[in-house]
């Protein structure tokens, strides 16, 4: 059973800067997607950035150039750094890994952006 436990969520000022981290209780390699959703009260779980194991990265057009991923094979863990946040970004953060027709999600770290 994959398990996945994110940490580094908190309280944030609109410009200010956080990262997360999902740790991965087996090697990353063997998946076949890695990454970081996100769900703001009211709203859907949304897809937020994902490694593939074809070596594609997949993120959302608008968190482009703000929200860089990134990764450490050798300590099987994701990470989510998070620049100049804005109130919107304000939501619960999720890591997600995909094996084998899998979904497995961590428990989730809140992000709150406010002044």
């Amino acid at each position: 059973q994959v398990q996945l436990v994110e940490s580094g969520g908190g309280l944030v000022q609109p410009g200010g800067s956080l990262t997360l981290s999902c740790a991965a209780s087996e090697s990353i390699l063997s998946f076949n997607a890695m990454g970081w959703f996100r769900q703001a009260p009211g709203k859907e779980r949304e897809l937020v950035a994902t490694f593939y194991s074809s070596g594609v990265t997949n993120s959302a057009d608008s968190l482009k150039g703000r929200f860089i991923i990134s990764r450490d094979n050798a300590k099987n863990m994701v990470y989510l750094q998070m620049n100049s946040l804005e109130f919107e970004d304000t939501a619960v953060y999720y890591c997600n890994a995909w094996k084998m027709g899998k979904d497995y999600w961590g428990q989730g770290t809140l992000v709150t952006v406010s002044s």
